[in-house]
């Protein structure tokens, strides 16, 4: 693998979504492999004291990484911790003998383009029953389990510690100063979440049982109860998305960047059936509520990773920036 070639993959790469897109993560290229390792200075100490999400992120990344590779008729051997000494050391990719590649390879490698979080309505349409049965199978050969929330129990009990979570971060001051050092009103910025991608409307007020998160709660004026409109008038149409929890058996840094592979293989197959997605983690951010989801949908193991999954509305969407390969890639010669 050459230095052009190694650019390509961490262009790639660097498409993962991250945690506030702090796209927390720096690249070593040697040779025939791709060393991924996680950024501190990136981090977010108020929202994620113990690094999973940052982790869960990196591992988003190695997958794309991968993904990239297979794309251009490369194997790719995923390695995770590596280096037992240096826990920063995530993982390594390592390019192997050049192999076929396959249809389902090119819809991968070409879906890392277009993916892209959606935070507006879905269209009230069903997600397949077999494609989340496929994503479940995916997660599964990386030891990461899919559990659909279904049933209006599991569906009420979730939705209320989203919403409960999202209540106890607005009123944090630290995470509303840490939420705002990460949003960007210019839209040439590389990192951080840009206000274009928000939607302007307060999502508590939207007409949906599931709240995606605020990234302007510290801004907007106090809630105000408005008078009820008309009632002969029908009730507006409640979105509901398909709603999946990607867990591990354990919760270490190795469950964490298996989630973060799996997390991105279902991003990628997702895009390919047209679909669209964003995360409902509030509740996994507090230890409270994420002990909670645990115990009322009676899960044998940790959740990491709630999504509300559908059918995007609108053509495309706001694309988060992304830092210059640059900045993130350095070559050392092979020894």
């Amino acid at each position: 693998m050459d230095q052009q070639q190694w650019t390509a993959v961490v262009a790639a790469a660097t498409r993962a979504p991250s945690v506030h897109n702090t796209q927390p993560w720096r690249f070593t290229a040697v040779a025939d492999r791709l060393d991924l390792h996680r950024d501190r200075e990136r981090a977010l100490p108020v929202l994620d004291p113990t690094g999973r999400q940052q982790v869960i992120s990196c591992g988003v990344a190695a997958e794309f990484a991968a993904v990239a590779l297979r794309g251009t008729g490369v194997e790719a051997d995923v390695e995770l911790l590596p280096t037992p000494e240096d826990p920063d050391h995530l993982a390594t990719v390592r390019a192997g003998s050049t192999c076929d590649v396959t249809p389902a390879d090119t819809a991968l490698a070409e879906a890392i383009a277009r993916r892209h979080t959606e935070r507006a309505p879905f269209l009230p349409r069903a997600v397949p029953d077999e494609v989340v049965e496929r994503l479940a199978a995916d997660a599964g050969r990386l030891g990461v389990w899919l559990k659909a929330v279904t049933g209006s129990e599991e569906e009420v009990a979730t939705a209320f510690l989203v919403s409960r979570a999202e209540e106890l971060e607005r009123s944090d001051p630290g995470y509303l100063a840490e939420l705002e050092r990460w949003l960007r009103t210019d839209p040439a910025a590389v990192d951080g979440i840009p206000v274009g991608a928000v939607p302007e409307e307060d999502p508590a007020t939207r007409p949906s049982n599931w709240l995606v998160r605020d990234f302007v709660a510290g801004s907007r004026a106090p809630r105000t109860f408005l008078p009820p409109g008309d009632p002969a008038a029908p009730p507006p149409e409640v979105e509901r998305p398909t709603v999946v929890l990607l867990g591990t058996d354990g919760d270490d840094a190795t469950a964490w960047l298996l989630a973060g592979r799996a997390l991105g293989r279902l991003l990628l197959t997702a895009t390919t059936e047209g679909l669209a997605a964003s995360p409902l983690t509030q509740a996994l951010d507090w230890p409270v509520t994420r002990t909670r989801m645990r115990a009322r949908l009676s899960l044998i193991g940790h959740p990491q990773m709630l999504l509300r999954m559908g059918y995007p509305s609108t053509q495309g969407g706001s694309v988060s920036g992304r830092r210059p390969v640059g900045d993130v890639l350095r070559f050392e010669p092979a020894r």
